[in-house]
Parts: C-alpha cells; structure tokens; sequence
C-alpha cells in the first residue's frame, strides 16, 4: 500500500483494475478514500451516475484494459527475438494461424525470452499507471519507488 495525497490505496486492486480485461465492469478509484470499486458497464441507477457526476475529482474512472497498446507491446517484443523460428512460430501464434497456441505458453520454454517478455510487460503496465496518476494529480516520489518495486 502507498499513500497519495494521504490517501492510502491498495496497489493490487489498482494494478487489477489496470489489467481487467472485463468489459462489463467500470472501475474507480475513490480519491478520498482510496477505495478501488467496480460497477456494471449497464448500470441503469440515475442517482449512483449522477451522484458520480457531482462529486467532481473525488471518482476517478481507471482506464481498461489496453489491447491495443497490449498488442502492440507483444509485436515488438516479437520482432525482437533473435531466434528465426521462435520468430515465426510467435508471429503465427499472434496472427492466430497453425501452430495454434499462447503465446506466454510457448515463451515459456525459453527462459530468457520468458523473463525478458515479463519485463516488457511489466514496464508497460508501470508506464501506463504511472501516466494515469500523473494526469490525475496524483504521482508523488512514494508512488514512483512503489511502482519501481512493485510492477
């Protein structure tokens, strides 16, 4: 846990909101409070979206998932690989041709590669959290060695 504007957030459930990949959940992050909360996409209460809509900075809504920048994230990592095969049958896993497969699945039996993809996706996943605070105000020192340490 960290502390924002001494505000104590649980940086699991930030970094969870991050990563969700569920499109009928919106995530906030009460900002006096530090609570992290999901709603339904389709949420037909007036008075929870206008009470949202009064109280100004106070809800934060966390961005979803970044499959595009996800996606251009793994490109990159697979037009790097040296190994001409892995190469390729990477590049079909992504296009999803035969070799059918995950690509975390086959990175899985290249220890090196493995590593060096979760670090790729960790520093991206610490970049766009920490742009996010940024934009809200809410980046402080604490906040850059948590995410160094943490992500």
């Amino acid at each position: 846990m960290a502390f924002v504007h001494n505000v104590e957030i649980v940086w699991d459930e930030l970094i969870n909101a991050f990563t969700s990949c569920q499109s009928d959940r919106i995530y906030f992050l009460d900002c006096a409070s530090g609570e992290i909360f999901a709603v339904p996409s389709a949420l037909e209460d007036e008075e929870f979206w206008g009470q949202i809509e009064k109280s100004g900075d106070r809800f934060l809504e966390i961005p979803g998932f970044d499959y595009t920048g996800e996606r251009r994230m793994v490109a990159d990592f697979v037009n790097s690989v040296q190994d001409e095969e892995l190469k390729r049958i990477l590049k079909l896993a992504i296009c999803g041709q035969k070799p059918f497969g995950n690509l975390d699945d086959i990175v899985s039996f290249f220890p090196e590669e493995h590593e060096r993809l979760q670090e790729i996706r960790s520093e991206f996943l610490s970049s766009r959290v920490r742009l996010w605070l940024q934009s809200n105000d809410l980046f402080t020192m604490e906040t850059e060695m948590l995410l160094s340490t943490r992500l």
